[in-house]
């Protein structure tokens, strides 16, 4: 399943996505069961764990059994509703691994920057953004602003001291994030918040795909085109830290919630990366694609 929080015209809801089409799902409860269950942001939905994904099946098969007059007051073109992101407002921080594929922690310095531990760090959810929607370049703030494009886990139910054989028990699903830094900003205040903080500066989306839909979370293509440049070409599977070791990690002593946000490292072929460096620029289009979740596409702006 492919869910999204997606507005048309003023109204918000949770939808999910079939094919090219979105189900508005909060409208397909009332007119197919009279009932007003669902929750109304898709983090409450992921708080609801399987019990949920179960429901939503549910409205699915019973939607199949009205004819196209009825569940066209609820199934829209997806082309006529914009994708906000899945989870708009995150409860916390996202969570970030850094330096978590080799060759781009040796394209950032060398191979003593290869970390021996998971590095992690965090994104204020003021940052949060969603598909198409504007990569704020903060002209005036940063000259070096740079893109990660990055597989994310969206964590399904509450856990603590997580044993790595569980850990992906304790997954809901998984989303795409770029994880925009400004370089300068990183560098002169010697760690990494500010730089990847900044307003309108961590893409999300286009869509939170359930893990049923993800074979091997750890064998994903991930790729980031810059203007239709390849720039990013690389595999989960080269993965320092796998997502297991990451739940285990970070949940030793702290406890990790549903709904909290694992952006999982980037390949090489940043912009830093480069000789000389590619950084982004008013009137750029970044494109992240990463199967079965899709592309989540942002102009800088």
């Amino acid at each position: 399943m492919k869910f999204a929080t997606a507005k048309l015209h003023s109204r918000t809801f949770v939808g999910l996505v079939m094919d090219e089409k979105v189900m508005d799902l909060h409208k397909a409860e009332k007119k197919l069961f009279e009932l007003e269950t669902i929750p109304e942001t898709l983090i409450e939905c992921v708080s609801e764990g399987e019990k949920f994904v179960r429901h939503v099946e549910q409205l699915v098969e019973w939607s199949k059994k009205k004819n196209s007059e009825e569940s066209g007051s609820y199934i829209y073109p997806l082309s006529d509703v914009d994708l906000l992101a899945p989870i708009p407002e995150p409860r916390k921080n996202v969570i970030c691994i850094g330096k978590n594929y080799r060759d781009h922690a040796i394209e950032m310095g060398s191979e003593a920057d290869i970390p021996e531990h998971i590095m992690v760090f965090t994104k204020a959810p003021t940052s949060v953004i969603g598909h198409m929607e504007g990569i704020d370049a903060h002209e005036g703030v940063t000259e070096a602003l740079d893109y990660e494009g990055e597989l994310a886990v969206v964590i399904g139910k509450t856990g603590k001291n997580i044993p790595k054989a569980e850990a992906l028990d304790y997954v809901f699903g998984y989303t795409i994030i770029n994880d925009v830094t400004a370089r300068d900003l990183q560098k002169r205040h010697k760690q990494f918040f500010i730089g990847k903080s900044l307003d309108a500066t961590c893409p999300m989306g286009p869509f939170l795909v359930h893990k049923s839909m993800v074979e091997d979370a750890g064998d994903l293509r991930v790729e980031t085109r810059v203007n239709g440049e390849l720039r990013q070409s690389g595999s989960t599977k080269d993965m320092i830290f796998p997502i297991a070791e990451m739940i285990e990690t970070l949940s030793k002593g702290m406890t990790l919630e549903a709904g909290d946000i694992i952006a999982t490292g980037t390949p090489s072929g940043v912009g830093k990366g480069f000789h000389p460096p590619k950084f982004l620029r008013k009137g750029d289009q970044v494109d992240i694609t990463i199967e079965p979740i899709g592309t989540l596409s942002n102009p800088v702006e």
